[in-house]
C-alpha cells in the first residue's frame, strides 16, 4: 500500500510540474519574438536586451548558489543573458533530474546535466532533449574548433545515429588513471618501531599494532586501524585486490589483451575477500562503519581532536586530515601480496564526459542558449568552470596563463573549489595542450601527478575499457542487466568481507550472477571494445 501511495503522489507532483510549465505561454511566445530581435550572432553580448534561461544544475555540498558564484555574475555581465538556477544538492539530482523528466517540467537546459549514455539516446531519440550539431556549427566557434583539432573528442560525444545529444567535460591530465591513494599514518608507525609496510601481511602487522598498542597515547581503544566507503570511487579498496594478482574498480570491469574481465567472479577475487575477513574484518582492523557511512562521516574520522585513523583510502589526503595532520601520514605504493603479485589498476573511461549540458524541446532559444555555453569552452573559461574565477583562484603571469593564487588560511583545495566553481563536472574542456600553456594544474593536481608517477605508475595495470557510446539496443540491454547486478555484487561483496561465507555461498552466487544476466553483459562489453578498437586501427 505504501508503494501505491508513493507512485500516486509522484504523479501528483508530475501533474502540478506540467500545470506549472504551461502557465504564461502567451506571454512568453511574446518575449521569445522580442529576445530573437535582439540576438548578436558574434560578439558580446549575446543579446543587447536581457534575456533569461531556466537551467537546473547539481550543487557540492559547500556550493552557494550558482547566482552567487562570481564566475557565472561575470558570465551574465559579458554576455546579458541571465540564468535563472535551480541548484539542487549533488546527492539527490540524479532523483530529481528524473523526476523532472517524466513531468514534463522541463527547464531550458541541464547544467552539468550528467546524462548518461542511456538518457542522451532516449532522450534525444524521443525529442525530449535536441540535436546539438547544428547549433554548434552555427552558435559555437570556441566548441567547433575544439571538435575540429580534436576529431576523437567528437567521435567520443557522437551518438550512433550521428547526433551530438550533450555536450563535453574533460580535463585531460590522465589523473584517473588511479583513483585509490592508499595512506597510513606514518608517526604511528615511528613510535611502534614499525618500517613503512611492503607487502599486505606487514601491512596487516601494522594495522593490528594501531589497534592493539594505543599509538596516539591517550589509554584508550579509540584507534582506527583502516577506514573507507565501501564502493564509493576514490575511497575504496579496490585497488589493494591487486596484491592478489587482479585490481577491482567500480565496475568489477578489466582488460587484459584485449578481452574483458569481471573482476568479481575470478579466483583472486575470491581469495582476496578471504583475506580482508580472517585477516581484517574479524581481528577487528576495519572499521565497521566503512560499509555505510557517507562523505562527511569519514572525512570528520580524520579530524577528531586526538588523532584516532591509521591507515585510510583517499586520493588527496590532506582533504580527509587537514592540511597540518596530513604531514604525518605517508602514501603507500601497492603492496605486495602472498603470492608476490604487485599491481595497482588503471581505471576505466578516461575520455571526455559527453552528458555535460542539455538543451531541452521546452527551450524557446536554442540559438542564444548555445552561445552562452560556447563561452565555457574557450580554454581560459574553461579552466574558471572546472577550477575557479580569476583573481580568486587564478591570476595571470606575465605570459599570460593562469597561475594559482595561495589558498585562503586553513582551507583544502577541495573544499575551497567547491564554493567558488562548478568543478569537473561542469561544461568546458581543458585539454593536455592547454595544461602548462593556458592554465597551470592546480598544486594539489601537481602533487598527484608527482603521486602518481612515484608511488603507483610502475605497477600499473597497461590496458583499461575505453569510454564507448554503445548502439541502444545495447544500451537497453546494459541498462535492464547492469544497475541490479552491480547492485547485487557490492552488496555481496559486502557480506563476504563481514560475514566470512565467501566459500560456502560462492557458487550460487556465480549461479546467481549467470541468471542475471553476466554473460550477456560481458558479451555486450567485449563486442563494443572490438569494435571501438577495430575503429581505431582503420
Amino acid at each position: 500500500m505504501k508503494s501505491v501511495f508513493k507512485r500516486a503522489g509522484i504523479l501528483m507532483m508530475a501533474g502540478a510540474f506540467a500545470l506549472s510549465g504551461c502557465s504564461g505561454d502567451s506571454k512568453n511566445q511574446s518575449e521569445n519574438s522580442d529576445q530573437a530581435a535582439s540576438f548578436n550572432k558574434t560578439g558580446l553580448p549575446i543579446v543587447n536586451e536581457p534575456v533569461s534561461l531556466r537551467m537546473v544544475s547539481p550543487k557540492a555540498a559547500l556550493a552557494p548558489e550558482y547566482s552567487q558564484m562570481e564566475i557565472f555574475k561575470q558570465l551574465e555581465e559579458q554576455t546579458n543573458v541571465k540564468i535563472e538556477w535551480e541548484n539542487i544538492p549533488d546527492t539527490d539530482f540524479t532523483e530529481k533530474k528524473n523526476l523532472l523528466l517524466a513531468s514534463g517540467d522541463l527547464p531550458d537546459a541541464f547544467y552539468g546535466a550528467g546524462f548518461s549514455d542511456y538518457e542522451l539516446v532516449n532522450y534525444g531519440t524521443d525529442g525530449t532533449i535536441l540535436p546539438l550539431e547544428d547549433l554548434i556549427d552555427q552558435y559555437a566557434p570556441n566548441l567547433k574548433a575544439l571538435l575540429e583539432r580534436r576529431p576523437d573528442i567528437k567521435s567520443s560525444i557522437t551518438a550512433p545515429d550521428g547526433h551530438i545529444y550533450g555536450l563535453p567535460s574533460w580535463e585531460e591530465n590522465n589523473l584517473g588513471t588511479n583513483p585509490f591513494f592508499h595512506v597510513i599514518n606514518k608517526k604511528w608507525l615511528d613510535k611502534l618501531g614499525m618500517k613503512m609496510p611492503q607487502t599486505l601481511d606487514e601491512y596487516t602487522e601494522a594495522l593490528v599494532a594501531f589497534k592493539t598498542q594505543d599509538p596516539n597515547g591517550n589509554g584508550k581503544a579509540d584507534e582506527i586501524p583502516l577506514s573507507f566507503m565501501h564502493m564509493q570511487w576514490c575511497m575504496d579498496i579496490a585497488g589493494i585486490f591487486g596484491a592478489f594478482g587482479l585490481p577491482d574498480n567500480m565496475e568489477h570491469r578489466v582488460v587484459r589483451d584485449g578481452k574483458v574481465i569481471f573482476t568479481a567472479t575470478q579466483p583472486e577475487y575470491k581469495e582476496a575477500l578471504n583475506y580482508f575477513h580472517e585477516k581484517w574484518y574479524k581481528q577487528g582492523l576495519i572499521d565497521p562503519e566503512s560499509f555505510t557511512q557517507d562523505a562527511a562521516q569519514y572525512l570528520a574520522k580524520g579530524k577528531t581532536t586526538i588523532e584516532t585513523l591509521g591507515s585510510y583510502i583517499w586520493w588527496e589526503a590532506d582533504e580527509v586530515v587537514g592540511s597540518e595532520r596530513s604531514k604525518v601520514y605517508a602514501l603507500l605504493s601497492p603492496l605486495k601480496g602472498p603470492n608476490g603479485d604487485q599491481l595497482i589498476g588503471r581505471g576505466n573511461g578516461g575520455g571526455p564526459g559527453r552528458g555535460a549540458f542539455v538543451i531541452t524541446k521546452e527551450n524557446q532559444n536554442p540559438e542564444i542558449t548555445m552561445r552562452w555555453i560556447d563561452q565555457q569552452y574557450e580554454p581560459y573559461m574553461a579552466a574558471q568552470i572546472h577550477w575557479g574565477p580569476l583573481d580568486i583562484v587564478f591570476k595571470k603571469d606575465e605570459n599570460g596563463k593562469l597561475v594559482n593564487l595561495p589558498l585562503p588560511e586553513g582551507t583544502s583545495a577541495g573544499e575551497f573549489r567547491q564554493k567558488v566553481a562548478p568543478g569537473a563536472g561542469g561544461p568546458g574542456v581543458i585539454t593536455i595542450e592547454d595544461l602548462g600553456k593556458v592554465v597551470d594544474l592546480e598544486p594539489r593536481a601537481q602533487q598527484r601527478v608527482k603521486d602518481l608517477e612515484k608511488y603507483y605508475d610502475p605497477y600499473m595495470e597497461e590496458e583499461n575499457y575505453p569510454s564507448i557510446f554503445f548502439e541502444p539496443e545495447e544500451l537497453d540491454k546494459i541498462n535492464r542487466i547492469e544497475p541490479e547486478l552491480i547492485k547485487y555484487v557490492n552488496t555481496q561483496r559486502g557480506k563476504f568481507i563481514v560475514d566470512g561465507d565467501v566459500n560456502e555461498q560462492w557458487d550460487s552466487y556465480l549461479k546467481n550472477l549467470e541468471k542475471m544476466g553476466l554473460n550477456e553483459l560481458m558479451e555486450i562489453y567485449q563486442n563494443g571494445l572490438d569494435r571501438y578498437n577495430a575503429n581505431l586501427n582503420k
